[in-house]
């Protein structure tokens, strides 16, 4: 490898599932989470590196999930890297919304990239302030792998960093519990390197992925 390269591995996994209605929007809210498959957190496990960085979010669902992984593992909070704020909407399911405030829902959903929910944010804003948080953190730590125990819009806004995808483009992955997402960047001297996936959406059952 020629000096001044290196290669920063990403190791994103979704948190676990969240004690809620189904349909539930939840946003930044906190919330229990279900912690009883333990095949499935066994599993997401055997995956994870040795002497990795683990970054979380401030929300109960990112550091309960992280310990239920490793629980001696030190974590670093990144609160740009948080789920997105859905203002007026948290706590609420999708259909008591429709019937409540169907105009507003109807004008979300005419572009759900780029319209912000009541008081909240656009998942194209959540886009940008990942995309900076994940150049930053990479930046910070380059060279080492980097496990972030995460939300699904924000796994989702740094997969389309690393595939140069649009917001609205990107809307369409699935993001499921517990499932690994891969990305690595490679640094080429003093310019801003390339990013590579190596995986998405990969359940535990599949094991190990280098």
């Amino acid at each position: 490898m020629s000096d001044g390269s290196a290669v920063t591995r990403w190791w994103w996994v979704r948190h676990a599932p969240l004690c809620l209605p189904p349909g539930t929007i939840a946003g930044r809210m906190d919330a229990d989470v279900d912690l009883s498959n333990t095949e499935m957190i066994e599993g997401a496990r055997a995956w994870l590196p040795d002497g990795a960085l683990w970054l979380t979010t401030p929300l109960a669902r990112s550091t309960r999930s992280a310990a239920a992984l490793k629980p001696d593992q030190p974590t670093l909070g990144v609160p740009d890297l948080t789920e997105q704020d859905f203002g007026s909407w948290h706590g609420r399911t999708h259909a008591e919304i429709w019937d409540s405030e169907r105009a507003v829902a109807e004008h979300f959903w005419q572009d759900p990239a780029g319209h912000a929910p009541p008081g909240g944010e656009s998942f194209a804003a959540l886009c940008q302030r990942v995309a900076a948080a994940v150049v930053r953190e990479t930046g910070t730590h380059r060279g080492r792998d980097i496990v972030m125990i995460g939300h699904a819009g924000p796994i989702r806004a740094a997969l389309a960093l690393a595939l140069g995808l649009s917001p609205a483009g990107i809307l369409s992955v699935s993001v499921d519990h517990w499932h690994l997402f891969r990305m690595d960047h490679l640094a080429l001297g003093d310019g801003d390197g390339q990013w590579r996936l190596i995986g998405a959406n990969i359940p535990p059952c599949q094991g190990r992925l280098l």
